[in-house]
């Protein structure tokens, strides 16, 4: 009786659950079984962008596959038509992340005499905790004057030709032209100056970063600034004039940006007895040979080669069309991105099922570096926080071209492909269901760019 009474309670088991219970066989060798899902498999729909900057003004609407409905009430097309993803956002797209990207377009333009900036930080960036970004134009002979600040500053120029000047705490001077694509580094409070040279009737356009993202390129130590707030008889003492008409031309206010006359080409250092600074806070980025990828080529400037930027360094990627910088993340570094030319859509993970996709146009940002100068052009900065999962991925028909930069004096990233490659490979099975065929694909040298899948639009 009590036998069928158990073979009735197994009977019942199999109804309920749907599968037989069979006892299991401890004399069996075989191996172990595929990894039984416990969450639906993740979904295969493509997640292409819809519509770019070009596209037909009726074209931008927030529908993806069976999701969305019209906007009824006023809608700004132009920015639809530039952020895609976010109108129409990837199915994969979840949670909550923070604005990743602003477009210098919507900050303040600090006009003068000669040129002028214009700054993105915390105020209007609120994410980008660790960076700031100030974008700054020179007419040719136009000077930024002399200053200095208690942040570092680096610089990559995008256009035209700058000389800068700088003494350090020793005593010691430097002087030298920097060209398009190449890098200056003044470290934290050292005195410099920039001026755009003749080599271009346009004068320069430079890319400033500094290592706090709530510095105000506003708030900077101005030469002219200080001398304004001292007394005169003060200013005569410390120079030991007596001349009391000597230091009668000292302007009244700052002068920040203003006109004058394009220095000599080249131009040697004053003589200092102090000899020159020892490590050039000059580096020719320009002249570096890329390291040519798959899908592109990239060039790194961090503490390595260019000795004394020890808080900033910088990657130069291209993509080539249809490619991809790859997968990955940055340790203990934010990402400062910067698109010099070409569009891009960028995936931001930030755990816990939280991801938000971005783009960047062309029409917004590639056109203004073609070697033109485009009136109303924007730029814009992405940001993205250390650890955070990414990817960029040229969605033109050209070449992509931008900068990572990051508050560090090294470069560093980790490749998921290269993760998985060096990890046991049925510990990546068991996580990822892939089969050895595809497990043998994997790389376990970074691949970094990766180019576009044969025979694939994607």
């Amino acid at each position: 009786m009590r036998s069928i009474q158990c073979l009735l309670s197994l009977v019942t088991l199999s109804l309920v659950y749907g599968a037989a219970l069979v006892p299991r066989d401890t004399t069996s060798s075989s191996s172990a079984a595929n990894p039984i899902p416990t969450v639906p498999y993740a979904s295969t729909t493509a997640n292409s962008v819809l519509w770019g900057p070009d596209s037909p003004d009726s074209v931008p609407n927030p529908y993806r596959g069976k999701t969305g409905a019209s906007i009824l009430g006023p809608d700004n097309i132009p920015i639809d038509l530039e952020n895609p993803d976010l109108l129409a956002p990837p199915s994969t797209d979840n949670g909550d992340v923070a604005n990743s990207k602003w477009p210098f377009s919507m900050s303040h333009m600090r006009l003068q005499t000669g040129g002028w900036a214009r700054q993105q930080n915390v105020e209007m960036f609120p994410i980008a905790t660790s960076m700031a970004g100030v974008d700054m134009r020179l007419e040719p002979g136009a000077i930024r004057e002399l200053h200095w600040h208690s942040t570092a500053e680096w610089a990559y120029v995008l256009k035209g030709t700058t000389q800068v000047t700088s003494v350090d705490q020793d005593g010691r001077n430097f002087i030298a032209t920097v060209r398009p694509g190449d890098l200056w580094y003044f470290p934290p409070g050292i005195p410099h100056s920039l001026q755009a040279t003749n080599e271009s009737d346009e004068g320069s356009e430079f890319l400033l970063v500094f290592p706090d993202g709530a510095f105000s390129d506003d708030g900077t130590f101005l030469l002219t600034d200080w001398l304004a707030h001292v007394p005169a008889e003060v200013i005569r003492k410390n120079f030991g004039i007596t001349n009391p008409k000597a230091f009668s031309r000292i302007p009244s206010k700052q002068l920040y940006i203003f006109p004058s006359t394009p220095p000599a080409d080249d131009a040697d250092d004053v003589s200092d007895p102090q000899g020159t600074i020892p490590q050039p806070f000059f580096f020719p980025f320009s002249q570096m040979a890329p390291t040519q990828l798959e899908g592109g080529s990239v060039k790194i400037a961090d503490s390595t080669v260019f000795n004394v930027a020890k808080k900033i360094a910088v990657a130069e990627v291209e993509v080539k069309a249809g490619g991809m910088r790859e997968m990955h993340w940055h340790p203990t570094q934010d990402e400062w991105t910067f698109v010099l030319e070409g569009e891009a859509r960028i995936t931001v993970f930030a755990a816990n099922s939280n991801a938000r996709t971005f783009n960047f146009q062309a029409g917004d940002i590639g056109e203004y570096l073609r070697l033109v100068w485009c009136t109303g052009a924007d730029l814009s900065a992405g940001f993205i926080p250390a650890s955070y999962g990414h990817y960029v991925e040229n969605t033109g028909n050209g070449t992509l071209k931008y900068l990572e930069v990051f508050n560090s004096d090294r470069f560093q990233d980790v490749s998921l492909n290269q993760w998985l490659a060096l990890t046991p490979p049925a510990l990546v099975q068991a996580h990822l269901g892939l089969d050895d065929e595809t497990i043998s694909l994997l790389k376990k040298v970074k691949p970094t760019v990766v180019g576009p899948l044969p025979g694939s639009n994607e």
